[in-house]
């Protein structure tokens, strides 16, 4: 186990995915700057109970992924812009809200079971046109951009990718986080952009359908 910095936010970190992070208060100024002096990475937990900022330190779900800083844009009086990447997930077994501003976790990294399995790539095939049509149903209602052509062959890379772009509660992110084997991972990304898609596109058919009504209709 090692000692990791916390971070509570209502997000959900996936690993390789990217986080962008405005820091202001004096807690999180402390903890970032001991990140890069010691160029460790801050553990992401979603808040339970609690708030981001101004606020007691939240309570949190207890599996996070910890982020790397691989961004850093000093502003005044100490503030900052910064971008992490996420890396390896993680499950905390105590924390600490007493020797420092900021919580201090006892953790344990927990990587993907099976990442080799034989299933993933046919999966990952599975899963790529459901991730299209999310993403062009979302376009055409000017939400996104996006080229099929930037999405990632490697299914996991390509699952991280999904569950990190889904716009869906914060909660639901969080039991996709908590899934511990690889196939079923991508699995259970695939069934939920089934049921997202299958949702925009009954909007979509709405939407159209009530532009098309005029003021001669019989309906």
């Amino acid at each position: 186990m090692i000692d990791l910095p916390l971070f509570p936010l209502n997000t959900v970190l996936f690993p390789t995915m990217p986080l962008s992070l405005h820091i202001f208060e004096d807690r999180y100024k402390q903890m970032i700057n001991m990140c890069i002096s010691e160029k460790m990475p801050f553990g992401v937990l979603l808040i339970t109970d609690g708030v981001e900022a101004l606020g007691p330190l939240a309570e949190t779900q207890l599996m996070g992924c910890t982020a790397r800083i691989t961004q850093v844009q000093p502003l005044q009086q100490g503030k900052m812009n910064l971008v992490a990447i996420g890396e390896e997930r993680f499950k905390v077994y105590e924390i600490d809200r007493e020797s420092q501003p900021f919580l201090v976790g006892k953790v344990e990294t927990l990587p993907l079971l099976n990442k080799e399995d034989s299933r993933l790539e046919a999966q990952g095939d599975q899963l790529r046109p459901h991730v299209v049509r999310y993403l062009d149903i979302l376009a055409q209602a000017g939400d996104v951009q996006f080229s099929a052509d930037q999405l990632p062959q490697d299914p996991l890379s390509l699952a991280y990718l999904a569950a990190f772009l889904v716009r869906i509660e914060a909660d639901k992110k969080q039991s996709l986080l908590e899934v511990n084997g690889a196939a079923k991972f991508v699995s259970k990304v695939k069934a939920l952009y089934m049921t997202e898609t299958a949702i925009l596109e009954t909007m979509l058919k709405h939407q159209d359908d009530d532009e098309n009504i005029g003021p001669f209709s019989l309906n």
